[in-house]
C-alpha cells in the first residue's frame, strides 16, 4: 500500500504504539501479582496481553468498526478483578475458586457480548445508559482505579490483607515525584510533547527506580509457559459468576461511548452494522481473555482524547501501531523485560492518566439540570457506591455468599442503582415541576 511508504504514517504509528503500551503494560502485572504469581509466571500473561490486544485492535480496524480506537483491557474489568481479589480473600475464599469462577464468568460475558452484537440489540441497550448513568459510571470507575493506583504508588503489594499493609516510604516518595512530573508535562509542555507524558514518566521513573532500588523481581530461571486458566480451573461460585456477568453487561457502555464519541471528529455516523461487528470482536477477545487469564476487552473511550490531542484520524497509523504491539508480544525477551516494570512507577503514571475520568464524569453531568427534587437520581448511586468502597471486606460477611461479591463492590452497586433510578422515573419532568412552582 502507498500509505505504508509514507514516513509520517510510521511516525504516527509509533505514537499509537506508545499510547497502547502505556495503557496496557501495567494491567497484567498488577493482576498477576494480585493472584500470587511470580515474575516468571507473569511474563506469559504479559506476552498474551500484547498479542491479544494487537490482534483485537487490528481486527477492529480492518473488519470491525473500522476506526482508530484502542481495543484494550477494560478499566472496568480491571477494577473488578482487583477488588474481587481483595474482598474475597478477606472473606476466606480460596484464590483458585475465585480465579476459576471469574474465568467462567468472563467467558459467559464474552458469549453474551457476541450475542448482543449478532442480534442487533446494542442500540436498544444504549438507551438505558443516559448521561446520568454514564456520569455515575465514570466517577465510580475513576474512584476504583485511582484507589488501586494509589495503593501501588505507596508500595503496597496487590492482594495484601489489611494486616499486611505497610507504606514503603522511599518507593512512595519516588512515585509521587513521578506523578508530579507527568502532571507538569501534561500541563506545561506543548502538544507534541504532551502526548508522550505517560511514556516519559515510565522511562524516567523506571531508570531512577533501578538506580535507587535495583532491578525489581528476578527474571532469571525458567519462565512460565502460556497455559489455560492460570488463576484456577473452571469452577462455579454463584456470587463471583453473577458479578462477572453483570460487569460484562455494564462493560458494553464503553462501546457506545467510544463509537458515538468519535462520530463527529471522524465525520461518520455509527450504524447497526458497526455495533454488530464491534461487539462481536470484543466478545471474541473477551472469551479468549477468560481462557488465558487476561482482563477482558472493550474499546477505550480514552482514545477520543488521544485523537483530539494528536489529530491522527487515519486508520493506517493505528494499524501500524497495533502491528508493532503484536510483534512485541511474539518476541519473548521483550515480554520478560517489561515484566520487571516497577509497579509503583506504572501506578504513578496511570494515577495521573485516569484522573481525567473525573472530567469525563463532569461532562456527562453538565447535560443534566439538577435541583432539590431530582438530585436523588445521581446522589444516591454515587454516595452509596463510595460508602461501600470504604467499608472493610469483613462488613459483608453476614450477606449471603451468592450475592456477597456484588454487594461488596461499590462500583457495580452504584451503576446498577443509577440504571434503576434513571429508568423508573422521568426525572426531567420532576425538575420541570420545580421550575413551574418557582415561576408561579
Amino acid at each position: 500500500m502507498k500509505e505504508l511508504q509514507e514516513a509520517k504514517n510510521w511516525i504516527a504509528g509509533l505514537q499509537w504504539f506508545f499510547f497502547i503500551f502505556a495503557n496496557i503494560v501495567i494491567i497484567p502485572i498488577t493482576v498477576g501479582e494480585a493472584f500470587g504469581l511470580n515474575q516468571a509466571e507473569i511474563v506469559p500473561l504479559l506476552q498474551l496481553s500484547f498479542i491479544v490486544t494487537g490482534l483485537a485492535c487490528l481486527a477492529q480496524a480492518l473488519v470491525g468498526h473500522r476506526r482508530p480506537i484502542l481495543e484494550g483491557q477494560s478499566g472496568l474489568w480491571w477494577g473488578i478483578f482487583l477488588t474481587l481479589v481483595a474482598t474475597t480473600s478477606a472473606q476466606g475464599m480460596p484464590i483458585e475458586v475465585l480465579g476459576g469462577s471469574l474465568a467462567l464468568g468472563v467467558i459467559i460475558s464474552g458469549i453474551i457480548t457476541i450475542l448482543i452484537g449478532i442480534t442487533g440489540v446494542g442500540p436498544t441497550i444504549a438507551k438505558l445508559f443516559t448521561p446520568a448513568v454514564m456520569g455515575v459510571f465514570m466517577f465510580l470507575l475513576g474512584l476504583t482505579l485511582i484507589q488501586i493506583f494509589l495503593k501501588g504508588m505507596l508500595g503496597i503489594p496487590f492482594g495484601s490483607a489489611a494486616e499486611q499493609i505497610a507504606i514503603n516510604l522511599p518507593v512512595a516518595g519516588l512515585a509521587i515525584v513521578i506523578a508530579l512530573l507527568v502532571i507538569v508535562i501534561s500541563i506545561k509542555s506543548p502538544a507534541s510533547v504532551r502526548s508522550y507524558a505517560l511514556l516519559i514518566g515510565i522511562i524516567v521513573g523506571w531508570i531512577v527506580y533501578t538506580v535507587l532500588f535495583g532491578v525489581e523481581g528476578n527474571s532469571s530461571g525458567n519462565l512460565g509457559s502460556m497455559k489455560l486458566f492460570p488463576f484456577g480451573y473452571l469452577t462455579w461460585d454463584t456470587g463471583v459468576v453473577v458479578t462477572a456477568v453483570l460487569a460484562g453487561l455494564l462493560n458494553i457502555s464503553n462501546t457506545f461511548g467510544s463509537l458515538k464519541g468519535t462520530d463527529e471528529m471522524l465525520q461518520v455516523t455509527t450504524t447497526n452494522k458497526d455495533y454488530v461487528s464491534s461487539f462481536s470482536i470484543t466478545g471474541l477477545a473477551t472469551v479468549g481473555a477468560g481462557l488465558f487469564g487476561l482482563v477482558p476487552y472493550a474499546p477505550f473511550v480514552s482514545s477520543i482524547g488521544f485523537l483530539k490531542q494528536t489529530n491522527i484520524y487515519d486508520r493506517i497509523p493505528f494499524i501500524i501501531g497495533s502491528f508493532m504491539f503484536l510483534m512485541m508480544g511474539v518476541i519473548q525477551p521483550i515480554g520478560t523485560f517489561f515484566s520487571s516494570l516497577p509497579l509503583s512507577i506504572g501506578s504513578a503514571v496511570l494515577f495521573v492518566a485516569y484522573l481525567q475520568l473525573f472530567n469525563s464524569s463532569m461532562d456527562f453531568f453538565k447535560g443534566i439540570s439538577f435541583n432539590t427534587l431530582n438530585v436523588y437520581r445521581s446522589a444516591i448511586p454515587l454516595f452509596v457506591g463510595v460508602i461501600i468502597m470504604t467499608l472493610p471486606a469483613s462488613s459483608f460477611e453476614s450477606i449471603p455468599a451468592f450475592i456477597r461479591p456484588f454487594m461488596s463492590n461499590g462500583l457495580l452497586v452504584g451503576i446498577v442503582l443509577a440504571l434503576f433510578f434513571e429508568n423508573v422515573m422521568n426525572w426531567d419532568r420532576v425538575g420541570a415541576t420545580l421550575k413551574d412552582h418557582k415561576g408561579s
